[in-house]
């Protein structure tokens, strides 16, 4: 064969696997809304920068026909490119191949591109749209799945991972995804269950829909599974380049510093006017956070989950933070079982990828109740206070509002190492709320009094407390509120403090691993 012939058999090749299942399968994928597997590649990547790895390998199964079909390929594309010139690797499943299920050799493919991001220490991307483990290809493909999987942990906390579900993930598939860092899914054309509704309703004699049981809404709103649910695939694609602008390439590196126009020392008058007069009256903690992060944007990790905690990313003055918001809009800003899991999470991904973190504080207490209890909410609480405990990044605290019991400890105090621990002139800083309060110190002398004297007395003594503990100044006195400061001040004051602990070194006692409770 002349060389010529050579190369445009090459060509060919090549033209044939970027046709994957065939064009009646490509069309068959782009009437359910999707995009095919090299289409998210594209639009994810920038522009000419992707390289593919292994192109050419196919299965190696003989099993009920399948030596009779042969796709170059396999079902998966892997490779890397650049995401705004930064190198990241990723794999792409193909669902016009063989449904997107998981062979020996398409397992082969995932890692060996997941071990080139550990190398080369750079981000992981993995786009799922996959019907899970091939049948025909037995227990091989199920140690494929495991491979995947002990490449998942050994990267957890090394290099970033990314997961898009943008079309079903379930059985095995479902825990790739769920040991990285960021899961993102796409509305109405995505799905994750360990068992899906016919194995459900065989079993228990549920009858439920794939939708109802583990689509992107259950997701992000119920089991707190998928971090960001998206309408379609475009604004998921985004979501995948928007979060890596707030993490470093990996951990041994900081998060890149952008340019930015905001001045630093903007002032905002709104802030001290925000707060109600009423302490039990709401308010909007988010309107506090898009006042003073960079050009108002704030990159919510979490939204539709525990949504009486926030938490995301944002910037001040160019550089990436992770803020950990108590929401008084709901449910009074209450720590509770799933707040708690949240937080403590997203807390250790920031430490770990060494972005800093920042609090901002309005919460009563713990959620009180038998169902809290007999859910765990010690172990889940406990979570949290580990979470900040152990970090070791840049932690700011703003005592905004109320800062109570236990769960003033969790929410970043100074003893867990606060590095800087603000508050507003509003903020209440006690065991509890001066009502409460009054219950326990004076329950015994006021059943002795009449209803009337009784009234009287506890507005006494309300007052008295309310002066002498709900207010920042008494937690000052002791150094555990470093400075109380104006609100109109924090943007100033939280960028003054990043630039004053960016040398920060902190490390934790030598140890194999902790052990945190779960």
């Amino acid at each position: 064969m002349k060389n010529q012939d050579k190369i445009k058999q090459l060509i060919n090749r090549r033209e044939e696997a970027a046709m994957g299942g065939g064009q009646k399968r490509i069309d068959s994928q782009h009437k359910k809304g999707k995009y095919t597997a090299r289409e998210r590649i594209d639009l994810l990547l920038d522009e000419g920068s992707f390289e593919e790895f292994d192109m050419f390998v196919e299965h190696r199964s003989t099993n009920f026909g399948m030596d009779k079909q042969h796709f170059a390929g396999d079902g998966v594309i892997t490779g890397h490119g650049t995401i705004d010139g930064r190198i990241v690797f990723l794999y792409s499943q193909d669902f016009t191949v063989f449904g997107g299920s998981l062979s020996e050799t398409y397992a082969q493919k995932i890692c060996k591109v997941m071990d080139m991001a550990m190398k080369v220490g750079a981000p992981i991307i993995g786009i799922n749209d996959s019907g899970g483990a091939r049948i025909q290809e037995g227990v091989n493909s199920l140690a494929g799945y495991a491979e995947i999987f002990q490449r998942n942990i050994m990267a957890s906390g090394v290099i970033p991972q990314i997961s898009a579900i943008f079309g079903p993930c379930a059985g095995g598939a479902v825990y790739s995804p769920a040991l990285t860092d960021v899961v993102i899914m796409s509305d109405k054309t995505s799905y994750m269950f360990v068992t899906g509704p016919k194995v459900v309703k065989t079993v228990t004699g549920e009858i439920i829909e794939t939708e109802d049981l583990g689509g992107a809404s259950v997701h992000a709103t119920k089991s707190g599974v998928a971090h960001f649910r998206a309408d379609d695939e475009d604004e998921g694609i985004m979501l995948i380049r928007k979060a890596l602008e707030f993490l470093p390439q990996n951990n041994l590196e900081d998060p890149i510093q952008t340019q930015c126009s905001d001045p630093i020392d903007r002032l905002n008058d709104e802030l001290n006017e925000i707060i109600p007069e009423n302490p039990s009256e709401a308010y909007d903690m988010k309107d506090i956070i898009y006042t003073i992060v960079d050009k108002q944007e704030f990159l919510e990790y979490q939204r539709h989950f525990a949504k009486n905690i926030i938490t995301g990313f944002a910037k001040f003055d160019g550089f990436p933070v992770g803020i950990v918001a108590n929401q008084p809009n709901y449910l009074a800003g209450v720590l509770d079982i799933d707040a708690s899991r949240k937080a403590a999470r997203f807390v250790r991904f920031c430490d770990a990828f060494n972005v800093p973190v920042i609090t901002l504080v309005d919460v009563p207490g713990f959620l009180p109740g038998s169902r809290q209890e007999h859910g765990g909410i010690i172990t889940h609480g406990a979570k949290l206070m580990f979470a900040y405990g152990e970090a070791t990044v840049p932690k700011i605290t703003i005592t905004i509002r109320k800062s109570y019991g236990g769960a003033h400890d969790v929410m970043s105090s100074k003893q867990l190492r606060g590095d800087l621990n603000y508050a507003w002139p509003t903020a209440e800083i006690a065991v509890m709320g001066a009502k409460g309060a009054v219950e326990v110190l004076e329950s015994r002398h006021v059943n002795k009094m009449t209803a009337e004297d009784a009234a009287d007395y506890i507005a006494e003594k309300e007052k008295e407390y309310t002066d002498k503990f709900a207010n920042p100044y008494e937690a000052a006195k002791f150094g555990y509120i470093d400075d109380v400061i104006e609100p109109r001040n924090t943007r100033f004051r939280i960028i003054r403090g990043l630039k004053t602990l960016a040398g920060k070194k902190e490390t934790n006692p030598p140890k194999k691993h902790s052990n945190i409770p779960l």
